[in-house]
């Protein structure tokens, strides 16, 4: 693998630790700043859904620019938007910081995605994406944990500040390794791009995304308040879990990776089924401490596998359909990416303010997979019985 998926890893490790570490610290969060847990939970929504709006809107406007420079000025505003998340004394900036951050995330993942492709021959691309997108699992595996350890011990300001510092070190990376010779962005028309938004072929995959990947975060947003208030589990305790759920993010990414390298269809079909019957099971596990830490395991192992599959897999479609605007279908898979975490956060918090409690957010989130699955199916029947019409779209 060529040394700048490198410095594109070193970077997703620095934005998946920003985007998921609040889910440890929503009870700290909540408590030094006088809003509910569901509130703080919405830090975790408007994230995504900064994600949802920056990403194809910013990669089709940044286009024209060189992506090394423009790789380099996302880095620089995530890091100044962790100062300003670290400096934040109300509720309100915090969101401020959150959603700038989400900003450089939308556009770092969209064109990340296709320069790791084209940095690899094309067998090999779903594995070049995972290797990028392990900075985002390792960033579960350890950033999160970590991150979560040291908000508990030195309040969570602390871990923002840290967090900074990733955002230096990833400047540093991407100046060193990544290629001087890397071609502009593809310069789309309006209407280039507005075939990428319309093409029902790629709103299906875009949805599939959705459900299938943003049905987990029904459950991984209030993971840490399952753990604590169901299965029993100290504060310290789930950081230590957390880290297990990290390192299991981390082998399956590598797994989903090989197995969408052969076939991105037929792995999402297996991996969204999987992910659905485990969040199932840990509806019934969850009581039970070694059971649930199982679970907890396979869960992790399921959460980022389908993410290498649905990102080659849009671009497959796009090269087909969309050929002028592969980058913007790319942007808008990562958006749909962030708007099922968005929505299953959202979701989530609705589920645990009401009736049904926090234990309803894990069968509602295999729900949420399931129909994930439930369009792969489609997907897959619509490339298996009309090839004619993919040749001639």
């Amino acid at each position: 693998m060529p040394p700048a998926l490198l410095a594109l890893a070193i970077s997703a490790f620095a934005i998946g630790t920003t985007e998921f570490v609040i889910v440890g610290l929503l009870n700290t969060i909540a408590a030094d700043l006088g809003v509910s847990v569901p509130s703080a939970g919405l830090l975790v929504s408007g994230y995504a859904l900064g994600v949802a709006l920056g990403a194809p809107i910013l990669t089709a406007l940044t286009g024209r620019l060189p992506r090394r420079h423009l790789l380099l000025g996302l880095m620089a505003l995530f890091t100044a938007a962790n100062v300003v998340a670290a400096l934040s004394g109300t509720y309100a900036l915090l969101m401020t910081a959150r959603i700038l951050s989400a900003l450089a995330h939308g556009v770092f993942f969209s064109v990340g995605s296709t320069i790791a492709a084209g940095l690899v021959a094309p067998e090999k691309r779903a594995s070049a994406i995972a290797t990028m997108f392990a900075g985002l699992t390792l960033a579960t595996a350890i950033g999160v944990p970590a991150g979560t350890w040291v908000g508990q011990e030195l309040g969570w300001r602390a871990t923002f500040w840290i967090i900074t510092a990733l955002g230096v070190v990833s400047l540093i990376a991407t100046a060193a390794l990544l290629p001087r010779t890397l071609h502009r962005g593809e310069v789309t028309t309006l209407a280039q791009q507005a075939r990428v938004l319309v093409h029902p072929r790629l709103l299906l995959v875009f949805a599939m995304t959705a459900l299938g990947y943003g049905g987990t975060f029904v459950t991984f947003t209030y993971l840490g308040s399952v753990l604590e208030t169901i299965t029993g589990f100290s504060a310290n305790m789930v950081s230590v879990l957390l880290l297990v759920y990290g390192v299991a993010i981390a082998v399956g990414n590598v797994i989903g990776g090989k197995m969408s390298d052969r076939d991105p269809v037929r792995a999402l079909t297996t991996l969204f089924l999987a992910q659905a019957l485990v969040l199932l099971a840990f509806t019934f596990t969850a009581p039970h401490p070694v059971l649930a830490v199982i679970t907890l395991f396979l869960m992790g192992a399921l959460a980022f596998a389908n993410v290498p599959g649905l990102q080659v897999y849009v671009v497959q479609l796009a090269q087909r359909f969309t050929p002028g605007g592969v980058d913007v279908a790319s942007a808008l898979n990562i958006a749909a990416f962030n708007l099922g975490i968005a929505a299953g956060a959202f979701i989530g918090g609705l589920v645990v303010s009401s009736a049904l409690g926090l234990a309803a957010t894990l069968w509602i989130g295999a729900l949420f997979v399931a129909g994930g699955l439930l369009l792969t199916l489609l997907s897959a029947r619509l490339d298996r019985h009309a090839p004619a019409l993919h040749a001639a779209d």
